[in-house]
């Protein structure tokens, strides 16, 4: 009788251990509901933050890229400063820093500067390619018949042809007045107004490789942005040839030939927004990206622009590639009304005085921004989150401090790219 008092007992402590493990199950399969429900719910959060298209177009010369150009001693150096005074201390103190891919600079490096050149040197001269007139290819310099398309079917071939030979994403716009520059302001049609005499525009968008970024700002950042110039431009004079083969007037828009601001191009074109760092933020691969445009009278299907505000909202809060500007030109501060549109606006001048010193196009910001990472599984579910929820956001923002660093370590450059005997 006792030892089935006693195995009762037991029968009962141990179905009272069972019945409390069963609630603390429970207890933990409501809070992951609960916690699921708050990540993973539609709570965007982000009204407050529009994107706002620029009210007026930019003169090219004003860009502190082409202000770069102007010679000391020279007529357009001297009546340039004259109307524009407030520039010129940041400019020459640039003009006296070592400079671009020069050998004194602060990250010099034989084989990803030389290679750096390299592709300049043949972006300068693809540079001549970027306008012609129909029917105009060398082989057949007969005049072309304009060929009447299809526009879907015509959109549909150029986009998959150039995701097919190395572009990431591709969409359409209506070419708008602010896309353009008022004037050039550089090469010999420096000055000269810029007339819009297209109707469409195709913005090209290719990747920078994750892995040569991560070395920011050392020398494999400038020759990747290179590189993918490089490949941008030549799938935009491509693309221009065959728009021209079909009849139809086309201009491309490629590194240091720009007659558009390609990300102004690409927001309207549905492939992203601008962000803190006065970039494209893209949906998949955030700034990790460059940039080419094709303008054109030749009818096209136009892709669905419907700028991100979650993104805006994320780099409100982020200020992660403020804190690693090197040279403090990305503001930590909130948007600002500039030139008529509420945005942020980076310190050009201070930014491209760092180039001069470093000797590349830095990057750190680019490396250290959350949107940057692989386009892989994980993080694209990380960026669902952050598009569909406030909370997620918010939680993104600090888990990437935590697993990444406020400002991440500078990977040592590739192996590979040494091409020193040893000492």
């Amino acid at each position: 009788m006792l030892n089935l008092k006693n195995d009762l007992r037991d029968f009962s402590y141990y179905c009272s251990i069972l019945i409390l493990l069963m609630e603390l199950v429970i207890v933990f399969i409501c809070i992951f509901a609960v916690t699921g429900l708050i990540l993973f719910l539609p709570i965007k959060g982000a009204r407050a933050f529009k994107h706002q298209p620029p009210t007026q177009r930019f003169h090219e010369a004003d860009a502190v890229l082409s202000r770069r150009l102007l010679n000391p001693g020279t007529e357009s150096y001297k009546s340039y400063y004259d109307h524009h005074p407030e520039s010129r201390e940041w400019d020459d103190r640039s003009r006296s820093a070592p400079g671009l891919l020069s050998a004194d600079s602060r990250y010099f490096h034989p084989g990803t500067f030389a290679a750096s050149k390299a592709n300049f040197e043949i972006i300068d001269f693809l540079g001549s390619k970027t306008h012609g007139t129909p029917g105009a290819m060398p082989l057949e310099p007969t005049a072309v018949k304009k060929i009447k398309v299809n526009l879907l079917k015509v959109t549909r071939f150029i986009t998959r042809w150039l995701k097919q030979t190395g572009a990431h994403s591709v969409g359409v716009t209506p070419l708008k007045d602010y896309h353009l520059y008022s004037h050039k302001g550089r090469g010999s049609r420096s000055g000269d107004r810029i007339e819009q005499t297209h109707r469409n525009a195709i913005a090209i968008i290719v990747e920078m490789d994750h892995r040569m970024m991560q070395s920011a700002p050392a020398g494999t950042t400038v020759m990747e942005s290179s590189e993918q110039y490089l490949r941008s431009g030549v799938l935009a004079l491509k693309v221009a040839s065959y728009i021209r083969e079909l009849g139809y007037e086309a201009t491309a828009h490629i590194d240091g030939n720009y007659e558009v601001i390609c990300p102004l191009v690409a927001v309207d074109a549905g492939l992203g927004v601008i962000g803190r760092m006065g970039l494209l933020m893209t949906p998949d691969l955030g700034p990790r990206v460059r940039i080419s445009v094709v303008t054109t009278n030749m009818p096209l299907a136009y892709s669905k622009s419907n700028p991100d505000r979650t993104t805006l909202h994320f780099c409100h809060n982020c200020k992660k590639c403020a804190h690693v500007c090197p040279a403090a030109a990305i503001s930590e501060g909130p948007r600002k009304q500039v030139d008529g549109v509420e945005r942020w606006q980076i310190n050009s001048e201070k930014c491209y005085h760092y180039w001069t010193l470093s000797g590349t196009d830095c990057g750190m910001c680019i490396t250290a921004c959350p949107y940057s990472h692989p386009n892989d599984w994980f993080h694209r579910f990380i960026r669902r989150g952050i598009k569909n929820n406030l909370v997620f956001r918010t939680l993104a923002i600090k888990l990437d401090n935590l697993f990444y660093g406020r400002k991440p370590p500078m990977r040592p450059l590739p192996d590979w790219t040494d091409i020193m005997d040893e000492l």
